[in-house]
């Protein structure tokens, strides 16, 4: 990779592409991966991503436990039998396994080096970690992580002094690319719409098989029993081409993509600490088999702000599940919640928040038991862990012989267990520090971004025609959308695309906030807000609050809403014959 300094502009002679492939999409995702993604194909720069909201507080509580612990333990043990394979293929690593702490990750990894005789230069991006700071942060007692965004600057930095492999702590999940690309093809700040578009690719990359058929509504046109993981062959104006290994499972077409580009995004503004890329900019192009060409992306100067992700101890949760089988389903219900209830009405012993729900699984007439079934949940929550621990499980096992007819629960309660909340504040980005740890250990400051500009309102995008009048059938939503959802804190988002202009024409003005919440009740009380992408021919909502304190919390029957989506495409609707 060529090595000018972060303000540099662009080589005089072209860069060749950049092939950079990601290898986890979270901490868990296939271990092999790694090996796949270096064993089937030329590669320049694999990427892992291993942080999410939960991960945070996971790593947090491995760190409570052992100060030498917070980092994504699972990708030392892949670098255990791949670490000589990169190295000989000249395959450059950038992962953000560090976490909490990516200077003893950085530590372990030179150390695994040394054991296996490989000569390997390995940099760090630090300074993200603001738990010494946590006094400035407004949040009840219990902060276990207060984590900034950071951008790309830091691994650009390692690469271009050298560093074959580089360790980051909490970055965006986009900067694993974007950071290579920048020390690959000598782009500085200003060069915001060659930013944008690796910020673009990155996000397709970063859920790993997401983007080659994981997920995927249309998941039955498609072979996806093993989704290869997904690579970008980046240019130098910043489009790029994403496909995957020859020979692996999945496909790489632009419903993957645009699947993908919807996942936890919101409007056409997606911020970011290095560059705000415009998503209504974004053109994509099926250029063969299992090859989706991104380009156009235009980019803004980004926010003066970073994001900064908190992570704190809400307190302790239990649940039991009531199985209800047969008749009278609701008024089974009825009698064990007030029999239940009644008994936690003791002083002392009744919990800060008790929710009830029952879901209706149960048929008439069933060929089975388990057909006949209904459960009924109920969670409890307190600062207290004896509130929702022997009380609860005391209460609902002494109704076994009292109960409703046929009383028998899913498994016997359990002492209950802590969770966590997740929230995010934004601090301004001259009080983070950003620091590039070289391999030589020299640790060089990467300054804030210097042209920044406020989050402004989106201009409102322009309503296509709508379709003329004609038949319609009542049919689901799905057979002509797909849907993709999935968290951010306690806010949900959902994102829904067709695959035709005629389609496009006609769920711009069909699906509005107003359908949304007839079409899913669960939303009616809530502020949603609706965003087009009509280059992507979908919608996306926000629905602000649909997962209270978010997915640590567990406050919802699917807490992180990735079913979201698929829940709405199963909703009957009008649908025009002509789209059918």
């Amino acid at each position: 990779m060529p090595h000018p300094g972060p303000d540099s502009t662009a080589p005089a002679t072209p860069a060749s592409p950049l092939r950079v492939g990601n290898a986890s999409g979270f901490y868990g995702d296939r271990f092999c991966a790694v090996r796949e993604m270096l064993t089937g194909g030329p590669l320049d720069v694999l990427t892992g991503d291993y942080l999410a909201e939960l991960t945070m507080l996971i790593l947090a509580r491995d760190r409570l436990k052992d100060p030498k612990l917070g980092y994504a333990k699972v990708f030392l043990r892949q670098l255990e039998e791949c670490l000589g394979l990169a190295v000989d293929r000249g395959v450059r690593i950038v992962v953000n396994a560090g976490g909490l702490n990516p200077a003893q990750l950085a530590q372990n990894i030179a150390e695994l080096a040394a054991r296996q005789g490989i000569a390997l230069r390995v940099g760090q991006v630090v300074g993200d970690d603001l738990l010494a700071r946590a006094g400035e942060f407004t949040v009840p007692d219990g902060l276990l992580a207060a984590n900034a965004y950071l951008g790309a600057w830091g691994i650009a930095e390692c690469l271009r002094e050298g560093a074959d492999l580089v360790v980051t702590g909490r970055v965006t999940d986009a900067a694993l690319v974007a950071g290579p690309a920048a020390a690959h093809f000598g782009w500085g700040p200003a060069d915001l719409d060659a930013l944008a578009g690796a910020v673009v690719a990155g996000h397709v990359l970063e859920c790993g098989a997401q983007a080659t058929g994981g997920n995927y509504s249309f998941f039955a046109e498609h072979d996806v029993t093993r989704p290869g993981f997904p690579l970008a062959e980046l240019h130098a104006d910043g489009s790029s081409v994403i496909t995957k290994h020859p020979g692996t499972g999945g496909a790489v077409t632009v419903g993957t993509v645009t699947a993908q580009l919807l996942y936890e995004t919101a409007g056409a503004r997606y911020l970011g600490p290095d560059v705000t890329a415009r998503l209504d900019t974004v053109r994509l192009d099926q250029q063969g088999p299992d090859r989706v060409r991104i380009s156009g992306v235009r980019g803004e100067a980004p926010p003066p702000t970073l994001k900064v992700g908190l992570n704190r101890l809400g307190g302790w949760r239990n649940e039991v599940v009531f199985v209800l089988t047969g008749l009278d389903i609701e008024a089974k219900a009825a009698l064990v919640r007030t029999q239940l209830e009644q008994a936690l009405d003791e002083p002392g012993r009744r919990p800060a928040g008790l929710r009830w729900t029952l879901a209706r699984t149960d048929r008439p007439d069933a060929p089975t038991e388990q057909q006949a079934s209904a459960l009924l949940q109920l969670t409890v929550r307190d600062q207290d862990p004896a509130k929702v621990g022997r009380a609860v499980s005391a209460a609902a096992v002494e109704l076994g012989l009292a109960g409703y007819p046929g009383f028998h629960l899913t498994a016997p309660p359990g002492p209950g267990a802590p969770y966590g909340v997740f929230e995010a504040v934004h601090l301004d980005a001259e009080l983070v520090e950003h620091w590039a740890v070289l391999p030589d250990g020299t640790r060089r400051a990467i300054p804030p971004a210097a042209t920044t500009s406020p989050a402004t309102p989106e201009e409102a995008s322009e309503l296509p025609e709508p379709l003329p009048a004609g038949p319609t059938r009542r049919v689901p939503l799905g057979l002509i959308a797909g849907a993709r959802s999935g968290d951010k804190g306690g806010d949900a988002n959902l994102g829904v695309w067709v695959r035709s202009e005629q389609a496009w024409r006609w769920l711009a003005h069909e699906l509005t906030v107003h359908r949304l919440k007839e079409l899913l009740p669960e939303t009616a009380g809530l502020t949603v807000t609706r965003h087009l992408l009509p280059n992507l021919r979908a919608v996306n909502f926000v629905v602000t609050g649909l997962l209270g304190q978010g997915v640590g919390a567990q406050e919802r029957f699917d807490p992180q809403a990735k079913a979201l989506g698929e829940w709405l495409r199963s909703r009957i609707l009008d649908i025009p014959e002509d789209l059918l």
